[in-house]
């Protein structure tokens, strides 16, 4: 393997490639750069691990079949892409840097999933539950899918630590360490596509299951098991620090 002549850049970090000199022929294959593969390894770590995004995913699946899953896992990327351009344009590093506003954001983003999970685990116990879920697996889901995108947006949306994450992961892979709005918006576009095709398979899932998890007993235990895990989930955001 020769030396490398040249390293153009397509539209900043996505789709960069290396040209690599193959010989006397002058012959270049172009390679994926390894900054690039590592940005969408971590990526994929992170989205991957469960959290807020997912349990709300699987909470709405449930309620709205996939139609209510689908439409979660847009809102959610929708968010990340409001985060997104924020990051690029600076907007989240000045809000990082006000700890009052950083605080208060932090409080209602978790105060909403709390309410959120609280209203999971209320429809899970309540007295006519066995005959809602029964319900559930007729035509007609109980949460329309708008509900559920706005119910993904403002779930991201309150939360402060997508400005942390994406403040300190996007600039390090920047093409050439240059952190410029049109890099950091590819990278954190990538990262919502990303989440968005994960989510999206998450909904696709169990709506295919709903029939066995629609069964009373199973239905109503799963709805309280996601409440409770997203009243766990915003507590811990109104309880950790950045």
């Amino acid at each position: 393997m020769g030396d490398v002549r040249r390293r153009p850049r397509l539209a900043g970090a996505v789709g960069r490639a290396v040209a690599v000199d193959a010989g006397p022929g002058g012959f270049h294959t172009p390679l994926v750069d390894p900054s690039l593969v590592t940005f969408l390894g971590i990526a994929a770590l992170v989205i991957v691990t469960p959290g807020p995004d997912t349990a709300l995913t699987i909470r709405n699946t449930l309620g709205g079949g996939r139609p209510g899953g689908l439409g979660t896992a847009l809102g959610v990327a929708t968010g990340q892409a409001v985060w997104t351009v924020a990051t690029s344009a600076g907007i989240a590093t000045l809000l990082l840097a006000s700890a009052p506003a950083f605080a208060a954001l932090r409080l209602l983003g978790a105060a909403y999933l709390v309410w959120l999970g609280a209203h999971a685990v209320w429809e899970g116990l309540r007295p006519n539950g066995v005959r809602r879920h029964r319900v559930d697996l007729e035509p007609g889901p109980r949460l329309a899918p708008r509900a559920a995108f706005r119910q993904g947006v403002l779930s991201n949306l309150g939360n402060p630590k997508m400005a942390v994450f994406f403040t300190s992961l996007l600039p390090q892979f920047a093409p050439d360490g240059g952190a410029s709005f049109s890099a950091l918006l590819a990278l954190g576009l990538v990262f919502c596509a990303l989440t968005l095709g994960w989510l999206s398979g998450y909904a696709v899932l169990v709506a295919r299951a709903r029939v066995l998890l629609g069964r009373p007993g199973i239905g109503r235990t799963l709805e309280g098991v996601t409440g409770a895990a997203l009243v766990a989930l915003g507590l811990h955001l109104a309880l950790g620090g950045r």
